[in-house]
């Protein structure tokens, strides 16, 4: 009797060692098969059609994210810096800059050879709260801010200059009724801070692609307060040669043909670029596609419904809806010269903390563990279909 329940525990032993061999093979199986989509990188897919794309941050430039930047390496022929080139990074203090990470985010475009571009001279949400004040807080005069203005572009344009292949100028000057944002660029100079930004990044390296870049370019009032802005612009001489739209998109916003009637508007003056394209699964407190960074609201658990994983059927409309963008950007690549992803993976995401701070995502093409999502196949495959 004895004998027999070894015999039995010996077999259980081995049956269950014999299921998680089995269970780890197929995983494992399943990971090369997403690691074979691999095998035809995102940049070669789409080498006659545009640039793809994506945004380095800090963690990776210090070399803190080796493998996301084996992502970068393999998939990817452009890099805009998210946060680095930002005035109040570059510039904390007046006359102070620091161009650490500047200048390793450029060196490792120049070292892969990939377009590099730089992000952003002009936004008033991350400039340092010097640039407006004097000593004693007052708010400066124009003649001031110009030359702040013109000090600044100069110094950082300058020093890239044939390096740097393009800017986003000025980020995010119009509001989504298509006004002027009231920001302190305009509230002391008016419209023509846009204007005297552009100029003077022209002058500081006259090689060098400008771009106006912004989101919610989707919205009909800001797309024509957007063409409204750069014709006119461009009427004056001003060195305007494309429009940035964000892509921060959703599930169910924006629609994709109210998106496509901005791609063909902004065409009609310039090159285009898909400048931030991420898609969130989440419910976005707003209902639409702003990215309005000054907003933040309290977590909530209903707002961070898929903490652990994302159910096969979100993920499967994540899938549809990346395809449905991607059909339309080869539909007009005639226009868009750049796609960009915000990101390379899921876990470095802006997403998982705005608007509402502490929550999931997986808006990008890449997971937590830098392996390639069902979608990236799908979205070589269309390229496959559009020679």
């Amino acid at each position: 009797m004895k004998l027999m329940n070894y015999k039995k525990l010996l077999l259980s032993a081995f049956c269950l060692c014999f299921n998680l061999v089995l269970a780890h093979g197929c995983a494992a199986k399943e990971r090369d098969t997403v690691k074979q989509v691999t095998d035809v990188h995102l940049k070669d897919a789409y080498k006659d059609k545009f640039l793809i794309g994506t945004a380095l941050n800090r963690w990776q430039l210090a070399g803190k994210e080796p493998e996301a930047i084996e992502i970068v390496k393999q998939h990817f022929n452009a890099i805009v810096a998210e946060n680095v080139m930002k005035s109040s990074r570059i510039q904390p203090r007046e006359g102070e800059f620091n161009f650490a990470l500047a200048d390793r985010f450029v060196e490792f475009g120049e070292q892969h050879d990939m377009h590099v571009h730089g992000h952003t001279l002009i936004w008033h949400s991350q400039a340092p709260d010097w640039f407006f004040v004097d000593d004693e807080g007052k708010t400066i005069s124009p003649e001031v801010l110009k030359q702040r203005m013109k000090d600044h572009i100069y110094t950082v344009v300058a020093r890239y200059e044939g390096r740097v292949h393009s800017w986003d100028v000025v980020n995010e000057a119009i509001e989504d009724d298509g006004s002027y944002r009231q920001s302190k660029f305009f509230e002391i100079l008016g419209e023509d801070f846009v204007k005297l930004a552009f100029q003077y990044a022209h002058e500081a390296d006259p090689e060098a692609e400008l771009y106006y870049n912004d989101y919610s370019m989707a919205n009909p009032r800001k797309r024509l307060g957007v063409v409204k802005m750069v014709k006119q612009l461009q009427q004056e001489g001003v060195p305007v040669h494309g429009i940035g739209m964000q892509g921060h998109i959703g599930l169910n916003y924006p629609e994709i043909n109210e998106f496509e009637k901005s791609i063909e508007a902004f065409g009609a003056l310039g090159k285009v670029v898909i400048s931030e394209l991420d898609l969130s699964v989440l419910p976005s407190p707003w209902g639409d596609a702003g990215a309005e960074i000054s907003q933040n609201f309290e977590y909530e658990d209903k707002m961070n419904p898929f903490p652990d994983s994302l159910p096969d059927g979100v993920q499967q409309q994540f899938t549809t809806r990346y395809v449905d963008f991607f059909k339309l950007f080869l539909k007009h690549q005639d226009k868009i010269s750049r796609v960009t992803l915000w990101g390379v993976n899921d876990g470095n995401s802006w997403k998982n903390n705005f608007p509402v701070k502490g929550r999931t995502d997986y808006p990008l093409l890449f997971d937590r563990q830098n392996y390639a999502k069902p979608v990236v196949q799908e979205i070589i495959k269309l390229t496959k279909n559009n020679r």
